[in-house]
This record gives C-alpha cells, sequence and structure tokens, in this order.
C-alpha cells in the first residue's frame, strides 16, 4: 500500500496555527524509466518558512510528468487539509508549470485528467500561482521522491 508520511514541524502544537492563510509548496515527481516505477516528494512550509509538512511516495508505474501531476495533486490536497487559503507552488517540470498557467496546451490523454485534477483543486483556494523554479532550488522535493523510489 502506498503510504503518505506527513512530519510536522518539532516544536509546533497540535493546533498551530489554527488558521494557514499562505503556504509555499515545492514538488516533484520521478520515475525511473518512462514510465517506469515512480514517486513522489512534497514539502509545505508557512509564510516564515516552517515546514508543515512533507510527503514521500511511491505512486505505482507512471511518466515522469505524470509523476510531477501526482505531486502537484497531492501537495494541494494536503494544503487544502492544512486549511491554507493561498498557495504559491514551486515545481521544476517546465512543462507542466506551463501547462496549469495556460501557455501551453494539455495534448497527451493520459495528462488530461490530471490537469482537470489540479485545476479544480485549485478553484477551491481564494489564490494559487505556480512557478518553474530549476533543480538546485528544489533539493529537498526532489529528495523525498527519491527517498521513495528506494
Amino acid at each position: 500500500m502506498q503510504q503518505l508520511r506527513a512530519y510536522p514541524v518539532p516544536g509546533l502544537s497540535p493546533n498551530y496555527p489554527l488558521k494557514i492563510e499562505h503556504v509555499i509548496i515545492n514538488t516533484d515527481g520521478a520515475s525511473q524509466g518512462n514510465p517506469g516505477p515512480a514517486a513522489i516528494g512534497v514539502t509545505i512550509r508557512d509564510e516564515r518558512k516552517r515546514q508543515l509538512a512533507s510527503i514521500s511516495r511511491r505512486i505505482g508505474r507512471t511518466t515522469n510528468n505524470q509523476a510531477e501531476y501526482q505531486a502537484i495533486i497531492a501537495a494541494l490536497e494536503e494544503a487544502i487539509k492544512l486549511g491554507a487559503n493561498r498557495v504559491e507552488l514551486r515545481s521544476d517540470s517546465e512543462l507542466v508549470v506551463k501547462q496549469i498557467n495556460g501557455q501551453y496546451r494539455v495534448k497527451n490523454a493520459s495528462l488530461k485528467p490530471l490537469h482537470q485534477k489540479v485545476n479544480q483543486l485549485r478553484g477551491q483556494l481564494d489564490g494559487f500561482s505556480i512557478t518553474h523554479v530549476n533543480r538546485e532550488q528544489n533539493k529537498e522535493a526532489d529528495r523525498l521522491a527519491n527517498m521513495a523510489l528506494k
């Protein structure tokens, strides 16, 4: 069974914060082969950059782009559970970022339902942005995805 692992910030009470207004999320999807065994990695931080949760999970056999989308979906679901109103998401997948931002059309049939799910989740938020970052700025999410593949 695939496992979700959330690692709360040490020292924070279970009631903190009562309402998280804004979160910063880094996501990464990894696939060994294309398609192949795949996993996702996610970090969720508050406005002060304190880590609220992280996800490191195998997701079965997918392509890298499917894994990238699934990481974003898992991140948004967790942010919504945490009560976030605004999400600032960062991913090192230029294709997926440009598709979500509407700069590229989603042509691949297997990505269309994942793209629709992202749009449905972002519709539940008061604010949403997604930015492409280089791999160097996404090390922790990458580490979590690769850790789940081992």
